[in-house]
């Protein structure tokens, strides 16, 4: 018997493990079941009344708005800061930081309004809160120093505006005021 080179061995070899694998394959394919069709109605169910709410939230235009309102009262003024814009849940929309603002600016706005949605109020009123009930300030994500001011619908939270970053907080309070003022013109 003649014998075969290394080249005709692995060459061989390498034939046999294709069509062994081809053979799998297909028999797997052969043996595979079909998926299973989704049923022809869904389950109907009734969510409305008891089950569901619907709620109001700004546009990121309106809340682009609102910051740039801010930004611009705080120019006029001479101030460089930085402001957020939060929805009814805290989170935020659209937060800018000014030219110049400082580095503390950007997560004090943030956290400003944050307080302001959460209790629908001005930040400046929720610090005086603060004498009665001093561990307020001790829930997380919150800043008890005026700048935060509530955007209401009907009486209502559904966002807020945060600014911070001024040398008072009267006068972040009053550049959120704006950017709150903005959303009524």
């Amino acid at each position: 018997m003649k014998k075969l080179s290394t080249r005709t061995r692995v060459v061989t070899g390498a034939v046999a493990v294709a069509a062994v694998g081809a053979s799998v394959v297909g028999a797997v394919s052969a043996s595979a079941e079909t998926p299973h069709q989704a049923p022809a109605a869904a389950v109907a169910s009734d969510v409305q009344n008891k089950n569901t709410f619907q709620s109001s939230h700004l546009t990121v235009e309106a809340a682009t708005k609102a910051a740039q309102a801010s930004l611009d009262a705080a120019a006029k003024a001479g101030q460089k800061i930085s402001v957020a814009v939060v929805d009814r849940n805290g989170n935020v929309i659209v937060e800018l930081r000014g030219d110049g603002a400082g580095p503390q600016s950007f997560e004090s706005a943030e956290r400003k309004a944050y307080t302001a949605v959460s209790w629908n109020a001005p930040t400046s009123e929720l610090v005086k809160r603060l004498a009665q009930a001093p561990n307020l300030k001790d829930i997380p994500g919150t800043l008890f120093l005026g700048g935060g001011a509530p955007v209401q619908l009907k009486g209502a939270p559904i966002a807020a505006v945060g600014v911070a970053g001024a040398p008072s907080a009267d006068q972040d309070e009053q550049f959120a005021q704006a950017g709150v003022a903005a959303l009524n013109n």
